[in-house]
């Protein structure tokens, strides 16, 4: 199950457990049964689907008998555009609400940071959906022996089931080497594959036949003229082994074939690409494959990652059981070790599934979401959930998996420097609690949640956490250094004097989403000095210290550090 924050399910579990890392070579079965999700009916909603991505471009494989629904996702469908949201010149009033505030009066304070300081909450700018492949047969009169599952191993989803005397298999990935979507439907008996294809969107989007075996869908991204977002196309083609296939307005329709695979390619001119010539030629290059091959090069870059580790909690075997009926027994008070260390490679494959490098950063659904207008717009909380999401590259790893939040941080500079000047008044800098695909740092809604500058600096410990688990120092020269020196230069300028302690502190800021009762009984979020505050701004300090020593460097902003 998928949901606000995709990979955090399952820090706990690392944190009490331990496993060995092994190198890429080494051997496992190729289609582990440990490793096997599976289930003995369809999907009967979204968040019980099958998720297969390849970071890039993602589905929901729901898994039906008459119907297959199979959710897309790109990863850079996004509405919304860059906006100016910075309050410019706001640190005029900053002396002012720290006095307030160190006298207590926390009232006043906050007023004058809510009033002054933060901008409107502009939404819905979401991150969408791309949209629904659908799959439809004439009936479901008599299926029996149905099993649908997905292979952690392989990241194959499949879907088996015998009618009849006929038993029909359908193969899903979505392959990193190809970027394209692969469906694969066979039968044991010749030509007895008849069903209907189609693409559809919920809004803002056209399905038209291109030529017989061919559907195109444009698009935009659009929630009103003001969120205004990409533009997208998407191909689906089907290659038949025999039987006769063609195309009207409904979509394809395939009848008698033996076999049957259908590619699916999309693409956005999120930047500043032709959609329309990139899922083109994508299309026309995986489309000349053998399924054997894809689906080999699929597997192979897919474990060139997954087999780096190996994890066996030891148990008994309860593999005949499906997947629902453990997880119900577990909750009556099982054992089940077996399941917990699928539990924690599910996570695994997860992120290597919605984080691989040149993609977006993972968001809060990963990269999987039925929505047009999502859940808090499915975008990148930086005051948690993108660091929970990423918490276990590192140490699960998957090094290569942290790349996309590495340039997420560095694509929050240009902006961030902005908002540090004309905001604060600072060097450096900044981002707040929430940013989206177009890399806003502004403090934004209301100051409860919102008054948070230190976005960029608690994503700066992936950084350095990078370096320590690879030693990778030419990254750390070229990239993580600079940037966290840059987030540190903020809070040289932004720390001020405790009057009371004469310590440095940080703020006015809240410790994200909390309050609490000042000596008055007024309900106040706003301090000075918060305790997150000031663990994150040692961290980021002592973190660059740590940084410089390696790198020999003792210069003016060591000392000043």
């Amino acid at each position: 199950m998928l949901n606000r924050s995709m990979v955090s399910s399952f820090v706990t579990v690392l944190s009490i457990i331990a496993f060995n890392g092994i190198p890429a070579h080494s051997t496992f079965s190729s289609e582990s049964t440990e490793l096997t999700l599976w289930y003995n009916q369809p999907a009967s909603e979204w968040v019980e689907a099958l998720p297969i991505g390849n970071g890039r471009l993602g589905a929901m494989v729901f898994g039906g008998t008459k119907t297959e629904r199979i959710q897309l996702n790109e990863d850079t469908i996004w509405a919304g555009h860059p906006l100016e949201r910075d309050r410019k010149g706001a640190y005029i009033y900053l002396v002012e609400a720290r006095r307030l505030i160190f006298k207590g009066k926390y009232a006043e304070g906050q007023k004058i940071m809510q009033d002054e300081f933060m901008s409107e909450r502009i939404s819905p700018r979401s991150y969408q959906t791309l949209g629904d492949l659908w799959i439809m047969f004439k009936d479901d009169k008599g299926i029996e022996d149905y099993r649908r599952e997905l292979n952690l191993d392989t990241a194959i989803a499949k879907v088996i089931y015998r009618q009849g005397d006929a038993l029909f298999t359908r193969e899903v990935f979505s392959s990193p080497v190809d970027q394209a979507i692969v469906i694969r439907l066979t039968c044991d008996k010749p030509n007895y594959l008849t069903f209907d294809v189609n693409l559809s969107r919920s809004e803002h989007a056209e399905v038209r036949p291109n030529s017989s075996d061919l559907l195109i869908m444009r698009g935009q991204a659009d929630q009103g003229e003001q969120h205004a977002g990409v533009k997208f196309t998407t191909r689906l083609q089907a290659v038949l082994d025999d039987g006769t296939v063609y195309a009207d307005e409904s979509g394809l329709h395939i009848k008698n074939a033996g076999a049957v695979t259908l590619f699916l390619t999309a693409a956005t001119d999120y930047r500043g690409d032709d959609p329309d010539s990139i899922s083109k030629r994508e299309l026309k290059a995986v489309a000349k494959k053998t399924y054997k091959a894809l689906r080999e090069a699929h597997i192979k870059e897919h474990q060139r990652l997954f087999h780096r580790v190996k994890f066996d909690l030891g148990g008994e075997d309860k593999l005949d059981l499906p997947v629902d009926q453990r997880l119900q027994l577990v909750k009556e008070g099982a054992d089940d070790p077996q399941l917990i260390a699928m539990y924690f490679q599910f996570g695994r494959y997860l992120l290597i599934s919605c984080s691989r490098p040149g993609c977006m950063a993972s968001n809060l659904q990963g990269l999987w979401s039925e929505h047009i207008d999502a859940p808090w717009n499915a975008d990148y909380h930086i005051n948690i959930n993108i660091q929970m999401n990423y918490w276990p590259a590192e140490m699960c790893n998957l090094s290569e998996c942290h790349e996309p939040f590495f340039d997420l941080i560095d694509n929050l500079r240009p902006r961030g420097r902005k908002t540090a000047r004309d905001v604060y008044g600072c060097r450096g800098f900044t981002a707040h609690h929430t940013t989206d695909a177009w890399y806003w740092t502004s403090p934004i809604g209301n100051a409860v949640y919102g008054m948070w500058p230190l976005g960029a600096a608690w994503s700066c410990q992936h950084l350095w956490e990078h370096y320590l688990y690879t030693g990778d120092i030419e990254f750390l020269r070229q990239r993580g250094y600079p940037i966290m020196k840059e987030g540190a230069e903020f809070f040289l300028d932004f720390l001020t004097e405790d009057p009371q302690t004469g310590k440095l502190v940080s703020g006015p800021s809240t410790s994200p989403e909390n309050q609490f009762r000042a000596k008055d009984g007024v309900v106040s979020y706003l301090t000075m000095g918060c305790a997150m505050d000031q663990e994150i701004v040692w961290d980021l300090f002592t973190n660059c210290l740590d940084a410089a020593r390696v790198l020999s460097i003792d210069d003016e902003f060591v000392q000043q550090v």
